[in-house]
């Protein structure tokens, strides 16, 4: 077990991790492109900000965080999402205080959660999320759905479909929860036992449960945009105004509540169709109530999070192939025991810009040119008695075999020359 990760967690391996950064640097791009900003939160917080924000009705708090004591005996949990945090960290450090809205993101932050493992979904896993507070026109609920079909779209996830529902709000989710559970009231002892716990604590997440015997019960049951007041009708009606009017293709599906119970009036997931079924790849929606219920004024917000191994994993099966990044532009060699000048040679090609080593394991400059060929290198740069004595160095091209001797000094310039 030394020696073995913990079940449903994952290594990143050197020879996987440009991938990762390759699809940061296009999250960063598209939120820096739309005015936010990263914000950086701990992977543990109090238990309670969970128990408020995610609520306790939820799967996330009723089987899956990762929850301990620490040595002073406070409840500490793993974040299991990372809206929570946010929120905590705008009222902490008065963020709501500056010009809004405030749009912040959240990159490669690690989520947990106690449950199966299975494709796409582990245990430690880590999302791109983006949230948005103190704005409550239904334009930046469409400017993040927008945002995220986009970038999906540009990195080559297909068969993307947006689905888009309406929960309401305090104002008219009772007449909505009472109109639910006299549809349910027939059903009860067919519901599983966390549904039947949930019929009467909070029966909207009857509709979220993954048991297919609670889905069948469901499958007829009311839909909540019938009850909608007319605020939320309004909201949601300017949300499909905006979808349509950027071009986008949605559906109204009334039965995504999402899993969370701070959501408010949006709520939406991109769906891609798989040989393996539909997967959800990103989910979000608003939440007006969360900031007030953490202890903060009224603000409203809206946000969403995407799992970042499920895009990963939704790329190659696409067979769509990450550019791999070059290891070293140059490789420096050399001959006996020259090894300061090709130590000041490595430092100095460097400094320059160029991605350059060395060898530093001893080898004989045969096995040295081995080594350059296997990492692939573009050139190497070999420095042997003669050239040691006149300060110069013999560059090759790996690829043409074209060979330069250049001075030592200036060979960063023709280096660059030859990469092209």
């Amino acid at each position: 077990m030394l020696t073995q990760a913990p079940r449903g967690t994952r290594d990143v391996l050197p020879a996987d991790s440009y991938r990762w950064q390759y699809l940061e640097s296009k999250m960063r791009k598209a939120a820096s492109e739309a005015g936010y900003r990263e914000m950086r939160t701990p992977v543990f917080e109090h238990t309670e900000l969970f128990l408020r924000g995610v609520g306790d009705t939820t799967d996330i708090v009723q089987k899956e965080m990762y929850t301990f004591k620490d040595k002073g005996d406070r409840s500490i949990t793993l974040k299991p999402e990372g809206t929570a945090g946010a929120v905590r960290a705008l009222l902490e450090h008065n963020l709501y205080a500056d010009a809004l809205p405030c749009k912040c993101y959240y990159l490669n932050a690690p989520i947990f959660r106690y449950e199966a493992p299975q494709s796409g979904r582990l245990r430690e896993h880590h999302q791109f999320g983006m949230e948005c507070f103190g704005a409550k026109d239904a334009t930046v609920d469409a400017e993040l759905i927008l945002l995220a079909y986009r970038l999906l779209s540009e990195l080559g996830v297909g068969n993307l479909s947006v689905n888009i529902n309406s929960i309401g709000c305090p104002n008219c989710r009772p007449a909505y929860h009472a109109k639910l559970k006299q549809y349910l009231a027939g059903k009860v002892d067919s519901l599983c036992a966390d549904c039947r716990n949930r019929f009467e604590r909070n029966p909207l997440r009857v509709l979220d449960c993954k048991v297919p015997t609670c889905q069948e019960q469901v499958r007829d049951a009311p839909s909540i945009l019938d009850c909608l007041c007319d605020e939320c009708r309004a909201h949601f009606e300017k949300l499909q105004q905006c979808l349509t009017l950027a071009g986008i293709p949605y559906r109204i599906n009334s039965r995504i509540v999402r899993g969370l119970d701070y959501y408010t009036k949006t709520v939406f997931e991109l769906i891609t169709a798989t040989p393996q079924g539909n997967l959800t790849v990103c989910g979000g929606g608003r939440y007006d109530n969360l900031v007030e219920e953490l202890g903060g004024d009224p603000l409203p917000a809206v946000g969403f999070g995407m799992g970042i191994e499920r895009v990963l994993m939704l790329l190659d099966g696409e067979g769509i192939a990450i550019p791999e990044p070059r290891l070293y532009d140059v490789f420096v060699t050399y001959m006996g025991d020259n090894w300061q000048p090709a130590f000041a040679l490595t430092q100095r090609l460097r400094a320059a810009g160029l991605r350059a080593d060395m060898d530093h394991c001893g080898r004989s400059l045969k096995a040295q040119f081995k080594y350059a060929n296997k990492t692939g290198a573009a050139l190497t740069a070999t420095i042997g008695d003669e050239e040691a004595a006149s300060g110069t160095v013999k560059l090759k091209n790996m690829e043409t075999r074209e060979e330069k001797t250049v001075p030592a000094d200036g060979a960063a310039e023709t280096v660059r020359a030859m990469l092209g």
